[in-house]
């Protein structure tokens, strides 16, 4: 069904780096979402009504949320597709980050509304009605919400939505809160207890929680989150496959929407290279880059001599040395200037964010010691910096 909606709706379907293209699967996914959320809250309102019950009505209004999350998606995904003009040249990609962060205070204060009116439920609780087509009714409304979820899930991943993944995300807390909502009418018809409205705190809770999920994931690229392994490995493999290159450091990404991101690298070249080659190259790699990955890349080239033995040699053994104090430090941009009472030894350390304030300092003194027991006369001018990568949690 779902590949049915994506190719009756979706022109060119396939072309999902287009924007017009991107824009449509927005559409599609928030007038489905608007439709089907105003539909569950109908048939909801009407049983919470019915059997008077705090925890279903709480349910109901969650949906209606939704269906206005899906509107706000509808609008954020239209003005995101905006092309880039004068006063915003990168585009207008993040107001895709926006509404998704409005979604989530609209998830957050329905999960307080009812969370407060569910403390009043416990202080004065109320007779609930059983009805075996109100449960059907909340059935229904959970293979309903599964499907939502795995559409815009589908849907989110193909075309990299944040505002569909996060819509995906509380489809499923959706699916929990009716189930709980159930089992508390299950429980009242064949025991006589009604728990009705610690199930309704149990629901705010879980709706408060997605609502706090999907704005965490929604700032943290609006504030700038270090780049992804996956593109990390992605970009430096591609740069460093071109003849010309050594190696490369620095990447830094900068996301500006879901589908522009602009980045940039030093590229390590020879030193002996006639300048205007090693520029041709990078020139190349620049808008082969932009081609292939979608990604506008500016490179700075780093000289290297790599027909200096000796300064290959002293690197060599100034990079064991640092890694003999922390393996997980990396140095580069190395270079070497000799003299008879002092020879400069001058390069780039990237160290972990887990050194901080005095600790950085003690790791520069103590690589500093280990150098100069190398020899005497070796001076480290060295600029300690931190990786803009995301580190990869191990298990």
């Amino acid at each position: 069904m779902i590949n049915f909606f994506i190719h009756k709706f979706v022109k060119d379907y396939e072309k999902i780096e287009n924007a017009q293209v991107r824009t449509s699967y927005g559409v599609l996914a928030s007038m489905i979402g608007i439709f089907c959320n105003v539909l569950l809250f109908a048939g909801k309102i009407t049983v919470g009504l019915v059997m008077n019950s705090i925890s279903v009505m709480a349910d109901a209004f969650n949906n209606l949320s939704d269906a206005a999350s899906s509107v706000i998606g509808f609008v954020g995904v239209k003005m995101a597709s905006k092309p880039a003009d004068q006063d915003h040249p990168f585009g207008h990609g993040r107001i895709e980050y926006i509404a998704a962060l409005i979604v989530s205070f609209l998830v957050i204060e329905v999960g307080l509304t009812f969370f407060k009116n569910a403390i009043g439920k416990i202080r004065q609780p109320e007779d609930l009605t059983f009805s075996l087509i109100s449960v059907l009714v909340l059935l229904a409304s959970i293979a309903v919400k599964l499907w939502i979820g795995y559409f815009n899930r589908i849907l989110g991943k193909r075309v990299n939505s944040t505002v569909m993944l996060a819509t995906a995300t509380d489809a499923m807390g959706d699916v929990i809160t009716t189930s709980a909502t159930i089992l508390s009418i299950l429980f009242y018809y064949f025991t006589g207890i009604n728990i009705d409205g610690y199930v309704g705190i149990a629901v705010a809770l879980v709706v408060i929680w997605a609502g706090i999920g999907i704005a965490k994931d929604t700032l943290e690229p609006l504030i700038g989150e270090a780049v992804d392994p996956e593109v990390y490995r992605l970009i430096t493999d591609m740069v460093e496959r071109y003849d010309g290159i050594l190696g490369s450091h620095d990447l830094i990404v900068h996301n500006y929407g879901p589908t522009r991101s602009l980045a940039s690298i030093h590229a390590e070249v020879p030193s002996d290279v006639d300048i205007e080659v090693s520029h041709e190259i990078i020139d190349k790699i620049e808008r082969d880059v932009a081609r292939e990955l979608g990604i506008f890349l500016v490179i700075h080239m780093d000289p290297v001599a790599i027909r200096d033995g000796r300064t290959a040699e002293v690197k060599k053994s100034v990079a064991a040395v640092v890694q003999e104090i922390d393996n997980r430090l990396t140095i580069h941009d190395f270079r070497m200037v000799d003299g008879e009472q002092q020879i400069n030894l001058i390069f780039d350390v990237v160290v972990p964010y887990t050194y901080q304030g005095k600790e950085l300092t003690k790791l520069q003194l103590n690589i500093i010691e280990k150098v100069s027991a190398l020899d005497s006369r070796y001076h480290c001018v060295m600029t300690l910096e931190k990786s803009y990568v995301a580190e990869v949690e191990t298990k």
